[in-house]
Parts: structure tokens; sequence; C-alpha cells
């Protein structure tokens, strides 16, 4: 997936910000965002955030057999992983330009600059030497990937441990960090990569550039340095022209943040061994702040409940007592009303065609009188002599009445169906009114 370009309007935006020495994050020109540090529960396992740039470090160790032309010499290997996970535009299983570069810039930086001695990763020369691998994945990207990798890997190989060996003639014994306590690395230095976004063809400077300043950017200058102002490596990208005196600026800014940031990195490797040391809690999530929603434990903040009664008794005096509005129902069209708090229900007039459903129900009720008026009799006189009645649904039926001497009778009556009942005619019920009146 390809990442979501940037539109005219954000980039005149990005860069308009630049020239007016503004950035989006309320930086300043050379500053750099938060560094956080944070370790695992295992030795050299630990997580690094530049501000929402996030990458994990795992370094591990292997007994293998050493290279024919440094027989007496360990081997380093460093791995970075850009994951989907971090951006979508980063393909899996696919080796981008931006991954192979990056994995070079970090071995130039940390295996050709002999940051760790080798040579005292050796067992038995030309035998057995330890191969000390260095695992770096990408969870999040937010811009200046190079910078927050090359930290994580060096806090990684300083706070990484060794299985302890003993070797007795062929025999090479691996203790155990029970049996033996596990070596640290020999580390003589620690380079740390700084990054400067240019803009303008050189004319703007940025430290440490973001996601969005990276994709406007004309070029982009790396300098690896550890705390003697030494440089390790330097790398330049972006086809500009960089003058004498610009690579000397941004040298200097490099060696002054290369102090800070090595100087976090030793507060927060002694704090971890101090707390390993006194046995008290450690790990990632430990590390979580428990302000946040996601941490697993919250302080519990002492509350006085001695008083209780007392305060809210208080609190009721000087509170102002409620004003006495009585909400009036609002009709905003027929049929329909709002209910307010403690008012009864009040409901608008109802439509025309309930008032003549209604008066249809009205007009039923005295036809179906009149018509057990007008029967009563026949009814009756059916009912006496205990004889079957039959119901239907036709207008009109034939209903005979068996007697046991007489010949039968044929009574015509009428029976009104559903449809009728529904929507009866007012005609004849005045007709009939007319008639009882003439009896």
């Amino acid at each position: 997936m390809k990442e979501t370009p940037l539109s005219n309007c954000e980039r005149r935006f990005l860069l308009r910000a630049i020239e007016e020495k503004k950035r989006l994050d309320g930086r300043q020109t050379y500053d750099y965002r938060n560094i956080r540090i944070s370790f695992g529960t295992d030795y050299g396992c630990c997580m690094v955030e530049l501000g929402k740039t996030r990458v994990l470090g795992q370094v591990s160790c292997e007994l293998v057999s050493p290279k024919l032309n440094r027989a007496t010499e360990g081997i380093l290997f460093f791995n970075l992983e850009l994951s989907q996970m971090a951006a979508p535009a980063f393909e899996p299983g696919r080796q981008s330009d931006l991954l192979v570069k990056l994995n070079r810039l970090l071995e130039r930086c940390l295996r050709n600059s002999k940051c760790i001695d080798t040579e005292s990763l050796c067992v038995v020369a030309g035998e057995k030497v330890w191969q000390i691998r260095v695992d770096l994945h990408l969870l999040n990207h937010d811009g200046n990937i190079i910078d927050a990798a090359s930290i994580a890997a060096i806090v990684a190989l300083c706070h990484f441990r060794r299985p302890d060996v003993s070797v007795q003639g062929d025999e090479i014994t691996l203790y155990t960090p029970e049996e033996r306590d596990p070596v640290p690395l020999s580390i003589h230095h620690m380079p740390i990569c700084v990054s400067f976004a240019f803009f303008q063809q050189g004319t703007y400077l940025l430290v440490d550039p973001n996601e969005r300043e990276e994709r406007v950017m004309d070029g982009l200058l790396v300098i690896a340095m550890n705390k003697h102002r030494e440089i390790c490596t330097i790398q330049s990208s972006g086809g500009i022209m960089l003058l004498k005196d610009q690579v000397l600026r941004c040298s200097k800014i490099a060696g002054v943040k290369v102090a800070e940031i090595t100087e976090l990195i030793l507060k927060a490797l002694e704090n971890d061994q101090k707390v390993r040391k006194e046995g008290g809690k450690f790990g990632f999530a430990e590390s979580i702040a428990n302000q946040r929603i996601t941490a697993f434990k919250m302080e519990k903040a002492p509350i006085d409940t001695s008083d209780v009664e007392e305060k809210a008794e208080e609190i009721i005096a000087e509170a102002e007592p409620p004003s006495e509005v009585v909400s009036t129902p609002v009709l905003w069209t027929p049929g329909t009303a709002q209910i307010g708090e403690g008012v009864e229900n009040s409901w608008g007039d109802l439509e025309d065609s309930e008032k003549e459903d209604d008066e249809g129900g009205g007009d039923e009720a005295i036809i179906l009188d009149s018509i057990k008026m007008d029967t009563g009799v026949e009814v009756s006189d059916i009912g006496s002599q205990d004889a079957p009645i039959i119901l239907s649904d036709s207008e009109e039926e034939e209903m005979i009445i068996l007697e046991p001497d007489k010949n039968p009778k044929k009574i015509r009556t009428q029976t009104t169906s559903a449809k009728q009942e529904k929507a009866p005619s007012k005609k004849p019920v005045k007709r009939r009114k007319k008639k009882r009146a003439a009896n």
C-alpha cells in the first residue's frame, strides 16, 4: 500500500511555517523530541520512544565458528525490520530501498566504528566465538527512524549480558544465569546518529524531522558521533550541495545533542540496574505511567470521610434554593405535545381521521342496538325452542326453524358484514328510528 501523498495546501503550509521558524509540534529549530527509554524483564531488551516513533531492540547471542580472516574476533549482526504495524506504506517480506539504506547506516555506525570490543567475544581462537545479533523492530513510524534505531541498538547492547563460559582442554562449559552471573559486553564508546533536514536547497535547517517534515525536505544529513566529539560516520542524501560551514555547524549541534542523549542513556541504565539489585519491580509493564488509561494499577488517593455530614450540611445551607418554574407543554403540531418534568401529559386535538373513527364507532354501536331491537322477538322464539343457530358472513340468509307440529317457516334476516361494521352508513339508522316512533 502506497503512502498517502501530501496535498499542495499541506506542503505550502509546512514550508511557510519552516520559513517562519515554526514547527507543527511547537518545537524550535534545533530541539529534539522527548526521548523515553524503558527496559524489559530480560537483559538486552529495551524500547526507545522518540516522540511518537517507537523502536523495540532485542539482543541475542550464540556460539558459532569465526570467520576465516578474523579467527580471534566475534561477529556482530544488525537487522532492522519495518512492519506494516508501524506504517501502512511498509510492505512485508520485501526489502525496500529505505530499509537497505538504514541497515547499512547502522552497520557503519556501530560495527565499523569499533564501539564493541569484538576480540573479547572470542572463546577459542579459530573454533568458537560469540555471535551478537541485534534485532530492531519499528513499532510506530513518525519520522527520524535512524536516530531512534541507533539509540535503541546501543542501549540494548549496553544492557545485554551474555552467559559465562569456561574452557578446559577441548571442552567448553556454558553456565546458566543461576550458576554464574552473566557477563556484560565490553563497549568502548556509544555512537549516536543525529539527523538534519534541509529545506529550500539548504537555506533552512531542522533537527530531528518528523514524518511530515521528511516528506517536504530537500535533503538529509546524518552524523554519527560519540560524546568525545568523534565523528563515526556521516551520510548525506537528497542530492543537495552543502557548504563546509553548514556541515561544521551541524557537527557542533550534533556534539551537544549526543552528549545529552548519552547522559540520558547512562542514567536509564543506572536506574534499571539499581531496581534489579534492590529486588523491585521492573519491565515494560512497570514503565507505563499510572495516569494513563492503560495502566495496570492506580494509586489510591487518601480520602478523609470523618466530617462528611458537616460539610454536606454546609453545602446545602450555602446553596441557593431552586427557582419555581413550571414548564408548559409546547404543541408543535396537532396530535403531539412536549412532556415536561412534573407536568401532566397534554396532547393536541385529534386529527380528522381519528375523529371519523370515533364517530364511526358510535354509529356502529347504534346500528347493533337497533338490530337487536328489531330481531329481539324472533331470537327469543328461537332460543325457547332449543334450535341451533348457524351464523355466516353472507349478507342475506334463509333461516329455517324446525317445529314438530307446524310447517317450517322461512324467516329472512339481515346480517351485517365485516365491511359494513367498519364503515356503517347513517341513513338506515334514521329510518329505523322513524319506524319505532310509528309503532
